[in-house]
């Protein structure tokens, strides 16, 4: 078969004008609550940000993920992977940032030299703590993600053209490097720009917890994608049950996976019993909190994990979408519930711009992920496991 003949449906499209005309409505209703609300406004936005910086991580990390191990389950979705982190997305990842910058000082305690004079524990972090590193090492974590990016999709590109099977090698090479860079940076990202938000707590778990999380939203993402690409008497990509199984199980993976660093953290530090590390916890399991974290265990963990038990449903695009969607706005909530207790220790609030937010980031992101889907084949041509990853049940 022609691999060029792989290309992507109107649909695609009709998805990305959608996603834009909400991403017009979100930024507006941003710029209201900017106006109205700047605080508030500063605390929606980094969660809405965050949530949309895992999907274009998340995919960073999977794409480097199946280039180490050369599965064949990657190939089918090496194009959505590429489309989602890529230097457009995170090209807009960086401008997106600027708000975050911009609210420095709303956002982090640390960030103000009376606070931390008269604070002990700030004053021994101020090292790592202060705005001019705090923004030298978000330049250099942008960086690195957009180098990875680009190269990967440099390689990929000349492989299509070429058919040079050192390529493959070249790419496996640079994601190996490429993984613990990602690791190591995300980590040290997540630690600046969420868990600084309350700088007296701290765990080494948190980078692995957000990291996960990031998974998750790339693999949710991925089943939505083979939904819309998979369907259809004529698919624009011939997924095949045994496809969709991979990417099912994977999903399952990273869902318990996130549960295990969840609950490693929590026991580990409740154990402890050090009032400088239970109290992170001691405001989201008590008050207003409470009924969130609850549900942050049902609709991140309990019901997907019980959904994707089943076979069937791991096999069907159809069948798996309601659970990405569902994990997709369980990532949100884990978000939600990382950020806004900083602010609001017992009362549990939902403001609408904490609804504007990702609306505006999420509806623009979708719009340029749509343009990378559609500027080329949806299969990778030359690709060495190709043939085994079409190759029928």
């Amino acid at each position: 078969m022609n691999h060029g003949s792989y290309t992507a449906p109107g649909s695609v499209e009709k998805i990305g004008r959608v996603g834009l005309a909400a991403g017009v409505v979100g930024l507006a209703l941003l710029a209201v609550g900017f106006a109205t609300s700047r605080e508030q406004f500063f605390r929606s936005y980094l969660t809405g940000y965050a949530w949309m910086l895992g999907l274009t991580a998340g995919a960073l990390g999977l794409l480097l993920l199946h280039h180490v191990t050369r599965g064949a389950w990657g190939v089918m979705v090496r194009r959505t992977l590429e489309a989602a982190a890529n230097p457009l997305t995170f090209g807009f990842c960086v401008v997106a940032f600027l708000p975050v910058v911009l609210g420095i000082q709303t956002l982090y305690e640390w960030s103000h030299a009376e606070v931390v004079a008269g604070d002990a524990v700030l004053t021994k972090k101020t090292f790592w703590l202060n705005t001019p590193s705090f923004l030298a090492r978000s330049a250099v974590y942008f960086a690195l993600w957009l180098l990875l990016a680009g190269v990967l999709g440099r390689l990929s590109a000349r492989q299509d053209e070429t058919g040079e099977r050192k390529l493959a090698l070249w790419m496996q090479r640079w994601s190996a490097g490429g993984l613990v860079v990602y690791f190591v940076s995300m980590t040290l990202a997540s630690f600046d720009w969420l868990m600084s938000l309350t700088p007296h707590w701290y765990s080494t778990i948190y980078g692995l917890y957000v990291i996960i999380g990031q998974a998750v939203a790339a693999m949710a993402l991925v089943a939505l994608v083979a939904l819309v690409l998979g369907e259809g008497d004529s698919p624009a990509v011939p997924f095949q049950p045994r496809h969709l199984h991979d990417y099912g199980k994977l999903l399952f993976a990273f869902v318990c996976m996130w549960a295990y660093f969840a609950y490693s953290q929590f026991i580990i530090i409740w154990s402890g019993n050090l009032p400088e590390e239970t109290a992170f916890y001691a405001s989201r399991l008590n008050g207003g909190w409470k009924a969130a974290s609850v549900a942050l265990v049902l609709l991140h963990y309990a019901l997907p994990f019980a959904l994707l038990l089943s076979r069937d449903r791991k096999r069907s695009a159809r069948a798996l979408a309601p659970v990405a969607v569902l994990l997709l706005f369980a990532r949100w909530l884990d978000l939600h519930w990382l950020v806004a207790p900083a602010f609001s220790r017992n009362a549990f609030t939902v403001h609408w711009l904490d609804l504007a937010a990702p609306l505006a980031l999420g509806g623009v992101w979708i719009r340029l992920f749509t343009l990378r889907l559609k500027a080329r084949p949806l299969v990778p041509a030359n690709e060495p496991f190709l043939k085994e990853a079409l190759a029928h049940d």
